[in-house]
């Protein structure tokens, strides 16, 4: 039988709209973020609050933990405690002996009967040992996935969590930029030894991170994650306000994308930012350079010799030129991976957690930062980068000027790709 050359076009006409229908529906619009008119840190809060529903939250205590020695034994002590619950949700689970740590604890917890859910990324899990995976699946641990290679869902597969995050028994929180493998066990000074920042915190702000992984829980399991026992009324244990960034993979405009341009447009006096992946769109180029032109000192740290992303670190060199022209201060951390994902405004508004300084971070992934409203806890920080500067070289702009053809080609060929990098 014969088909008709009409019926024939018709159809190939129908198919090459399916998938321009299909296409378009993977793709989103370029967002583009301008923000003007914002003279002063504390007119801005209310701002924030209404745009990314990011509220602050009063009577909260807030630990900071750097590196793994800092970081590591305290989350190990939380986790043997535990009595009913504990969730985590992470990126990276590699290989290492705070990886045989944990999942023998999450074990051993769940043999107890404590209530124990782990979600970690399906990507960023890969390299991990499959011993330490069966021990916690085998001794009751609710052991999932996110977002599996399934064949009806490969459109979301670029979309990944990023989070870093645990909540134990309702009332303890910690949100963090360390992964669980070898690279973040130490004090953060060598070259196999990554430093970064986290942070431990009670009060009802754990309420919010409790929220945040929930969400995360019932888009993979379908189970609601509900009642008193995991969103009891919290009690004030501080005086810290603090506010809980939670990005998803939604498209638009994140919450986490609109937090870092509203927080540079009303920096007035001081703006730090220490992210090992620093590429960022041309609306936030032009907020950094705005902010110098207002009088802010601007600086920035990012990996020097130490990477492990070197198409992110060259695509952000696109930007080094027109920002050391522009007064903004690029300096390059030595002695390890800068892994902490920090930012302070003026000395009183901070913020840490897993946010990288990208479009995938704001525009891609699932991510959490801590937002802390404090001038104690942001002059700590503070005082942790004026260390580090210690241990980086700052870029001038006539050395830039003078780096290798090489050094230009590479840069020019990753930032082609650097949306999804």
């Amino acid at each position: 039988m014969e088909i008709p050359i009409w019926l024939l076009v018709v159809l190939i006409v129908l198919i090459l709209l399916l998938g321009l229908l299909l296409w378009s529906a993977r793709v989103q619009r370029k967002s583009r973020v301008r923000v003007g008119g914002l003279q002063t840190l504390d007119g801005m809060f209310h701002t924030l609050e209404g745009l990314t529903g990011s509220y602050f939250v009063e009577g909260n205590s807030v630990e900071l933990l750097y590196n793994g020695d800092g970081f590591f034994p305290v989350l190990l002590e939380a986790l043997e405690g535990a009595r009913e619950s504990i969730h985590i949700e992470t990126f990276a689970w590699w290989q290492g002996d705070i990886c045989r740590n944990l999942s023998k604890t999450l074990a051993a917890k769940a043999e107890e009967g404590v209530e124990v859910r782990l979600l970690v990324d399906y990507v960023g899990s890969l390299s991990s040992d499959e011993e330490d995976m069966e021990r916690m699946e085998k001794a009751g641990c609710k052991l999932v996935y996110y977002r599996p290679p399934e064949l009806r869902a490969l459109g979301r597969m670029n979309q990944r969590t990023h989070r870093k995050l645990a909540v134990i028994d309702s009332d303890l929180g910690f949100v963090f930029g360390h992964g669980f493998a070898s690279e973040w066990e130490g004090d953060g000074h060598g070259e196999t030894c990554w430093s970064d920042t986290g942070a431990k915190v009670r009060g009802p702000i754990v309420t919010r991170v409790q929220a945040a992984f929930a969400r995360q829980w019932v888009e993979e399991t379908s189970e609601v994650i509900a009642g008193e026992k995991y969103f009891p009324r919290l009690e004030p244990a501080g005086e810290v306000r603090c506010q809980i960034i939670a990005s998803l993979p939604s498209g638009g405009v994140s919450p986490a994308s609109l937090t870092h341009k509203l927080m540079i447009a009303a920096a007035d006096e001081e703006l730090l930012v220490q992210n090992p992946y620093f590429c960022p769109d041309d609306d936030l180029v032009e907020l950094l350079l705005g902010a110098v032109e207002r009088g802010v000192r601007v600086c920035l740290m990012v990996p020097g010799p130490v990477t492990d992303s070197p198409a992110v670190m060259h695509a952000g060199h696109h930007y080094f030129p027109r920002l050391l022209d522009g007064g903004v201060e690029i300096w390059e951390y030595q002695p390890s991976l800068p892994h902490q994902k920090v930012m302070v405004v003026d000395g009183e508004w901070c913020s840490l957690g897993s946010m990288n300084f990208d479009e995938r971070s704001f525009d891609i992934n699932a991510e959490i930062a801590l937002g802390i409203l404090d001038e104690g806890v942001a002059g700590e920080l503070r005082e942790s980068f004026e260390r580090d500067l210690e241990d980086s070289k700052q870029l001038s702009a006539e050395e830039w000027d003078q780096r290798g053809l090489w050094h230009r080609v590479v840069d020019f060929a990753a930032y082609q790709i650097h949306e999804q990098l």
